[in-house]
């Protein structure tokens, strides 16, 4: 079974955070617009420590690594063993994580440039990465689930061994009765 959830959620969000990788590297004009896209509209807003262009790079080499993050648990998700999990957990775990780092950076960076509504904007952005990355886990457990037999199963079988087996144990026991059926002693248990 293909995790299509997990696939659709990790290429959402390797998008995400490539397209604010590719706006971010636009200067204020960039900021401008990445602040846009997370919801946080600025108007007439100067951003004087954010033209440094070496904050500008990092932040966007930050969001592209976390773009890039997002793209290899897509790929983990369409190629991944449901019976093994923990490859592609660890891989959606780092991207989740970092997403999660990075906006906080968004926000601490914000809140000193004096940035209103950013925190807001970040915060929805947060609690989509937690929504997502609960339904992730929960299609990975249940995908899991799936692939390993059930308790039901196991307690059918077993219980269909045991009255192949009484007969044997009767025999053995020296307890031939004729009232003591081995079909009827197993199912009034």
């Amino acid at each position: 079974m293909r995790h299509i959830l997990s696939s659709f959620l990790a290429l959402h969000w390797a998008v995400v955070f490539a397209l604010l990788a590719f706006i971010r590297i636009d200067g204020n004009r960039g900021v401008a617009a990445a602040l846009d896209v997370l919801g946080v509209a600025v108007q007439n807003t100067r951003f004087g420590a954010l033209e440094n262009a070496v904050v500008v790079a990092l932040l966007a080499v930050a969001l592209l690594v976390v773009a890039v993050l997002f793209c290899w648990a897509f790929v983990e998700a369409l190629f991944s063993d449901p019976k093994n999990p923990d490859a592609t957990d660890s891989v959606v775990r780092v991207a989740f994580i970092s997403a999660s780092g990075v906006l906080s950076l968004i926000v601490v960076g914000g809140a000193a440039q004096g940035i209103n509504g950013l925190f807001m904007a970040v915060a929805v952005q947060l609690a989509a990465l937690l929504a997502s990355y609960v339904a992730m886990l929960a299609e990975r457990r249940s995908a899991l689930a799936a692939a390993v037999p059930g308790t039901g199963e196991v307690s059918a079988a077993a219980h269909m061994m045991a009255k192949a087996a009484a007969p044997a144990l009767l025999r053995i026991s020296g307890r031939l009765d004729t009232k003591l059926r081995p079909d009827t002693y197993l199912r009034d248990r």
